[in-house]
């Protein structure tokens, strides 16, 4: 009974996979952070006297103080909650089903004992990317043993056809992380921006003449702390989730790499033409 292969990607099929928009999930951030500003921290129960206008007496009433730059900064940093999830589960999806290390040690395992066969069951059961593209080469590896050309020939022809498999599935595999690099430095900035409004309208409060409103003051620190702690959290979380997605890919095209060079070099070993 014939053996089910994994299918190589095509061009039409990468733009099928393409993972979550950033854009629709910039929105959908947008409308949330809104809404939990609006409906959430701008609660009567938060406030002296259910007065926005008053001292908070909690946390969420301090958020509230912080001013327009509150809902900007959690827009972002819903969008790197979101576009995190996306990317776990899409990365892991692309590293198969097993793990990477042993399934690069079983196909390599099974190229030096002359076994294609074996090397492409794994890859029909690991599935993913990675999978996906070593079994671009296995086809090609055997098209070549068919041909007639000369060696080195054949083996650029091995090459290509895994570069060309990479090519298709490494853009996937990058999506949204350059959304997820902006947003580690915007979320900083907005933290900034907001820290500086704060302590504007502090200073403000100080230079009325006669006594110190208070209220406004208050107002104006609630304002920095607020938009300074929310920034940081932001753009860490960001730094943190674009480091360990980045290092997951690294790990898959070293994997890519590594097969690509056992395929020919296997190839150039075992075949004289």
């Amino acid at each position: 009974m014939e053996t089910k292969k994994q299918p190589v990607a095509t061009k039409k099929e990468g733009k099928k996979s393409r993972g979550v928009s950033a854009f629709i999930v910039i929105i959908i951030s947008l409308i949330l952070a809104e809404c939990f500003y609006w409906f959430i921290l701008a609660q009567p129960q938060n406030f002296e006297g259910g007065n926005t206008a008053n001292h908070p007496v909690n946390l969420l009433g301090t958020m509230f103080k912080g001013g327009f730059v509150v809902p900007i900064i959690l827009t972002l940093l819903l969008t790197v909650i979101i576009l995190s999830v996306e990317r776990f589960f899409a990365l892991n999806k692309a590293k198969g089903k097993g793990n990477l290390i042993d399934f690069v040690y079983n196909v390599k395992a099974d190229l030096r004992k002359g076994d294609i066969a074996s090397a492409e069951a794994r890859c029909a059961k690991q599935r993913g990317s990675v999978a996906a593209i070593v079994d671009a080469g296995l086809k090609k590896y055997k098209e070549m043993e068919t041909q007639d050309l000369p060696k080195e020939a054949k083996i650029e022809e091995i090459k290509a056809e895994i570069e060309e498999a990479t090519a298709l599935q490494l853009p996937s595999l990058q999506q949204n992380l350059p959304i997820i690099a902006t947003i580690s430095t915007l979320g900083t900035l907005m933290g900034l921006f907001g820290t500086v409004l704060g302590m504007i309208r502090s200073f403000q409060a100080l230079g009325t003449a006669g006594a110190v409103d208070s209220v406004a003051l208050s107002v104006g620190i609630s304002e920095a702390l607020v938009n300074t702690a929310c920034g940081i959290a932001t753009g860490a979380l960001s730094i943190i989730m674009y480091a360990y997605f980045s290092g997951k890919i690294d790990n898959m095209t070293y994997a890519i790499d590594e097969m690509g060079f056992a395929l020919t070099q296997t190839y150039a070993e075992t075949h004289n033409s």
